[in-house]
């Protein structure tokens, strides 16, 4: 595993770190400024539509796993296909939600060498 991939996997492992911990300063920290967000249903949005859905949920508890299935580092850029698996409570909710998934991520290196998350196309949905 080379220097790039490691980082990039602690990136992965970082985020769902601090998702956990209900820590969005942290993630907002692990993405670019120009970043582009896809899912279902929804027009394509950026790091301020991030910013104000993640202080919208606030309170709630998340936990789970992201599984890097592929990773490839190409110059400045890679890409990573994720499998995500997840469970969402609101607060005072007595069940979790459950969401599953593949995702398609885009990781650029910024001038300081650090990789950031750059495009992602989450193709999470509800699981049964």
């Amino acid at each position: 595993m080379t220097d790039d991939e490691r980082a990039i996997r602690e990136l992965v492992q970082t985020w769902m770190d601090a998702s956990r911990a209900g820590d969005t300063a942290t993630v907002l920290s692990l993405m670019t400024d120009d970043v582009v967000f896809t899912v279902p249903g929804q027009a394509p949005f950026g790091k301020a539509e991030f910013a104000a859905a993640s202080q919208a949920q606030q309170g709630m508890r998340i936990d789970g796993t992201a599984e890097i299935v592929e990773l490839q580092v190409l110059g400045d850029w890679a890409f990573l296909r994720n499998r995500i698996d997840l469970s969402i409570t609101p607060p005072g909710a007595a069940q979790p939600m459950r969401r599953a998934g593949y995702t398609l991520t885009l990781v650029r290196r910024d001038a300081s060498g650090r990789w950031l998350l750059a495009r992602d196309a989450n193709l999470v949905a509800a699981k049964e």
